[in-house]
């Protein structure tokens, strides 16, 4: 069944493109950046080269803050004009990077990026959420999120590219580039999908309501806590994964390719879990997804001793396949578990899960990307720890009978 739009609807194949395109600008924004990190922490003098990893966790700050904004912003206001003011501010948060002098204010930039990149990260998912329901609504988004899978196969390769023929600025310039296609092609072809009568008030205090709701009901807070540590462990690799496989195995100018391979095993795994939960059901597959990878990587601490931390690569590599199809497993389904208690406020509830996870992830992802050392003993320790914590909140919050 499809809902009425504001203005005529786009065609599918050209809706699909165009909301693949401004979700995929997250990814882009912090992938691409990965093989530059070196180049911007010796330019801005960064004094300890685990600094430069702030590049990254910057943007997550920022997506934490703008998601919990743009989500009730969006129904206030409608999408199109939230997702204008998002992508406006993403992109003056990317030329405050371009000509950073200082390597704090590309942090500030960075963070200005994440604030403007979640509107168009949470505002198109709201879009297809008015005009679709139903089969159309979940087949539209898998063609979306397969074309989004993408982006973080090939994001690296592309900031390689670039830096072979200019600076790291010059990546900056190509996503604000890519930004302005995106705006341009927004702004000229799609129409408003949230009808005046529909839009309601902005109040901080349902904001804050939505937020107390959340701590208040066991099983919402519960998987949201479950859903920030298993994301702990990803945003440290990401924070680190330029440093484990150019500075620890030196693979050079290959990093782009095992970083895609690690990126499609997380992709598939996303794509099959829409079959697999239909058998298994969210909480069983959670439970098994996450045992599996705790399992695994106290397994491969164990294996990482008698190399004193630096495991053979094919080992590594194999070990971080199975992790990262088990996050991949995972992700969706800690949040549709976190919502399912909040289908009464639904928007803004959604926000607050997305970005109280975020919180929870972004200090203690930092700190141990921050804790990398030469050997990959924090990484795989952080999938132990923290997914063992992605437990304890999931039997946590299925403990009180509710959700």
């Amino acid at each position: 069944m499809t809902r009425a739009a504001v203005g005529p609807a786009l065609r599918p194949g050209e809706f699909i493109a165009l909301i693949a395109l401004l979700m995929s600008l997250v990814a882009l924004s912090i992938d691409a950046m990965l093989p530059a990190l070196p180049a911007i922490g010796a330019d801005l003098g960064v004094l300890h080269r685990n600094d430069a990893q702030f590049v990254i966790t910057a943007v997550f700050l920022g997506l934490g803050l703008g998601q919990i904004l743009f989500g009730p912003l969006s129904d206030r206001i409608g999408r199109r004009a939230a997702i204008h003011a998002g992508l406006a501010l993403f992109m003056a948060g990317c030329l405050v990077s371009i000509f950073a002098p200082t390597f704090a204010v590309m942090v500030a930039g960075r963070v200005l990026q994440g604030i403007g990149v979640a509107a168009p990260r949470i505002v198109t998912i709201a879009m297809v959420r008015d005009q679709y329901e139903g089969r159309r609504m979940a087949r539209l988004m898998s063609f979306a999120m397969a074309v989004f899978i993408l982006v973080p196969i090939i994001a690296p390769a592309l900031g390689q590219g670039i830096l072979w023929f200019g600076d790291w600025r010059a990546i900056f310039g190509t996503i604000f580039a890519i930004a302005a296609i995106a705006l341009a092609w927004f702004s000229l072809r799609q129409p408003e999908t949230l009808p005046a009568v529909r839009r309601r008030p902005l109040s901080p205090r349902d904001i804050g309501r939505a937020v107390l709701e959340v701590v208040r009901t066991r099983a919402a807070f519960g998987y949201t806590l479950a859903a920030g540590c298993a994301s702990a462990p990803f945003l440290a690799y990401l924070s680190s994964a330029q440093q484990i496989f150019q500075d620890a195995y030196r693979t050079g100018a290959l990093f782009p390719l095992w970083f895609g391979v690690l990126a499609l095993a997380f992709g598939c795994a996303s794509l099959l879990n829409g079959r697999l939960v239909m058998k298994h059901g969210m909480r069983r597959l959670s439970r098994a997804a996450t045992a599996t990878s705790v399992l695994v990587s106290a397994a491969a601490c164990g294996l990482a001793v008698p190399f004193e931390g630096l495991p053979p690569f094919g080992l590594f590599l194999g070990y971080m396949l199975v992790a990262f199809f088990c996050i991949g497993l995972l992700f969706g389904n800690l949040n549709a578990l976190a919502m399912k208690p909040l289908g009464h406020i639904a928007g803004v509830g959604a926000a607050v899960v997305a970005s109280l996870s975020t919180f929870i992830a972004v200090p203690a992802g930092a700190l141990v990307g921050h804790r990398f050392d030469g050997t990959v003993y924090p990484l795989i320790a952080a999938f132990a720890v923290f997914g063992a914590g992605t437990l304890a909140a999931m039997r946590w919050a299925e403990s009180g009978g509710g959700g």
